[in-house]
C-alpha cells in the first residue's frame, strides 16, 4: 500500500515540474566515534579528548546540485580541525575531500573525480540497486513531509591507531549494519547524498550506525541555473581497481584504521 501511495505522490508531482527542474540541497555530516584503545596504551582522559577531535574533524557540509536524473556532489565546507592546535596529528585517506562526484539515475551509472597522493583519479562505474525497504512511518525534515526507508549491509571494521610512535595490532570485525534513509516523494528525484539514492524521491537524511547525513537547506529551481558537469579528467579506473590502489597505498605507508565499504582509513599520531 505504502509504495502505492508514494507512486501516485510521486506521479502528480511529476506533472507539476517541466523536464529543466533543478535544486540544490545543502547536508552536514556527523559521526559518532568509538575508539578501541587501552587503558595502558593513552593517559586518562585522551580517549575522549580523541573522540572529540575526530568528531569534530568529519563535521562538512556537502551540496547537492541536482537534476531530474543527474547530479553532481561535493563538500561544501569544511569545519576548522580543533586538533591541528593541540599537538593531535590526524592523516585521513581516501575520506572524500575534494571529490567531485557526479551520478546519473538513468543510465545507472556514476563518475568520481579523486585526487590521491597527487594523482587524479576518474572512477568510472555501475551506479547499485539497492534493495531498500519502505515503510510507513513519517516526519517532517524542514517543510517536507519524509518517509523512512532502511536497509542491511555488512561492514568491516579494522582498526589501527599509533600512539608516541607505538602502533597497535590492526583488529577486524566483520559485522551487519543497518542504513536507515529519509526520503520526501514531494522532490521527485531518485537521488540523495554521497552514493546513497535508488528511493522514490529526495534523501534528506541517512544514518549508517556511525555518520548522519542532514539535509539543512534546499533550493528549488534556484535563478542562478546549476551547471552538472561530468568530470572529465583523470586516469580511468573501476571502483575496484581505485579500491586496490588505495589499499596499496595505504599498505605501503603502514596506515590503517577503521573504514567501512571502502570509505578509506585514519591514522592519528599524538606527540610527534
Amino acid at each position: 500500500m505504502i509504495r502505492i501511495m508514494i507512486l501516485l505522490m510521486m506521479l502528480f508531482v511529476n506533472s507539476l515540474f517541466a523536464q529543466d527542474f533543478q535544486g540544490v540541497a545543502i547536508y552536514q555530516s556527523s559521526s559518532k566515534m568509538d575508539l578501541d584503545i587501552g587503558e595502558s596504551a593513552a593517559p586518562s582522559g585522551m580517549k575522549e579528548q580523541l573522540e572529540a577531535m575526530l568528531i569534530k574533524q568529519f563535521q562538512k557540509e556537502y551540496r547537492l546540485d541536482f537534476s531530474i536524473h543527474e547530479s553532481i556532489y561535493q563538500e561544501e565546507k569544511q569545519l576548522e580541525n580543533p586538533a591541528s592546535n593541540q599537538g593531535v596529528k590526524m592523516i585521513v585517506i581516501g575520506s572524500g575531500g575534494g571529490e567531485v562526484l557526479y551520478k546519473n539515475t538513468k543510465e545507472s551509472r556514476y563518475v568520481s573525480s579523486n585526487d590521491i597522493f597527487g594523482k587524479q583519479f576518474l572512477i568510472k562505474d555501475t551506479l547499485r540497486k539497492n534493495k531498500w525497504e519502505l515503510t510507513n512511518e513519517t516526519k517532517k525534515i524542514g517543510n517536507y513531509l519524509c518517509y523512512k526507508a532502511t536497509r542491511k549491509v555488512e561492514s568491516i571494521e579494522i582498526r589501527n591507531i599509533t600512539i608516541n610512535g607505538e602502533k597497535e595490532k590492526a583488529k577486524e570485525k566483520k559485522k551487519e549494519q543497518l542504513i536507515t534513509a529519509w526520503y520526501t516523494p514531494l522532490i521527485p528525484v531518485s537521488n540523495g547524498p554521497s552514493m546513497y539514492g535508488g528511493l522514490p524521491g529526495l534523501i534528506l537524511e541517512v544514518n549508517d550506525g556511525k555518520q548522519t547525513m542532514l539535509c539543512k537547506k534546499i533550493v528549488i529551481n534556484p535563478k542562478n541555473k546549476v551547471t552538472i558537469k561530468e568530470p572529465a579528467k583523470g586516469k580511468v579506473v573501476t571502483q575496484e581497481r581505485f579500491n586496490e590502489i588505495m589499499n596499496k597505498k595505504i599498505e605501503e605507508m603502514k596506515i590503517h584504521s577503521s573504514h567501512r565499504s571502502g570509505d578509506g582509513g585514519i591514522e592519528i599520531k599524538i606527540g610527534g
